[in-house]
């Protein structure tokens, strides 16, 4: 493999750090201020090892289509949604099994170096992104309009950085002129996220048949 190509697929795998299954970036306690909000918003989709690989996953996919800085935008909108949708109190069943589902999804997608339709991609974009956001929302029950608003802007200013680095990186990877089928850098990067999709789904089946015995 190329020195580009090594050095890419090592910067994308520097974003999946091995322990970050956290989910409250301000220890569970909602934030207070709308300092506290924006923080939280930066912080909560990346220490989660879940919404991470997931975030990874858009940018690679998007990358292979015609809307390498848009379709992100897809995903971002689904996740404001899902948040306010928890807020309403409105209930999204078996999110956490959905996200996990999710990001095994994805990483399957870019693992076969295909490049899908904006039908498929930005689908799966819009769906898994209202279950994500769900899940978001949890952090911010209870807090003010205002620290919400700022959360908001947080979480989908961190998401399309991550997203978009990740784009930047799987262009990278095809910069030799081969098709993504053919890229080995690309499809290893996929694999990664497929991995962490298995690991997060691994453990809420786990859940699951632990709340059955």
């Amino acid at each position: 493999m190329p020195f580009r190509n090594r050095f890419a697929v090592t910067a994308l795998l520097a974003l999946l750090p091995t322990a970050a299954f956290a989910h409250h970036p301000t220890g569970g306690m909602a934030p207070q201020s709308m300092a506290d909000g924006l923080l939280s918003g930066l912080a909560h989709p990346v220490i989660g090892l879940d919404h991470l690989a997931f975030i990874i996953g858009v940018g690679l996919l998007a990358a292979l289509t015609a809307h390498r800085f848009t379709a992100p935008l897809l995903f971002i909108g689904a996740t404001i949604a899902g948040t306010l949708l928890h807020l309403m109190a409105f209930d999204l069943p078996a999110a956490e099994f959905v996200i996990a589902l999710s990001v095994a999804a994805i990483g399957v997608l870019a693992l076969s170096g295909r490049a899908y339709g904006m039908v498929v991609t930005g689908g799966l974009f819009a769906i898994a992104g209202l279950f994500h956001g769900y899940a978001y929302g949890e952090a911010v029950v209870g807090s003010e309009s205002g620290v919400v608003a700022a959360y908001l802007i947080g979480f989908a200013a961190i998401q399309y950085a991550v997203a978009v680095a990740a784009g930047h990186v799987a262009v990278t990877l095809l910069g030799s002129g081969r098709s993504a089928r053919e890229n080995f850098g690309l499809r290893v990067s996929g694999g990664v996220v497929a991995g962490a999709g298995a690991v997060v789904l691994g453990e809420q089946l786990m859940a699951i048949v632990g709340l059955a015995a």
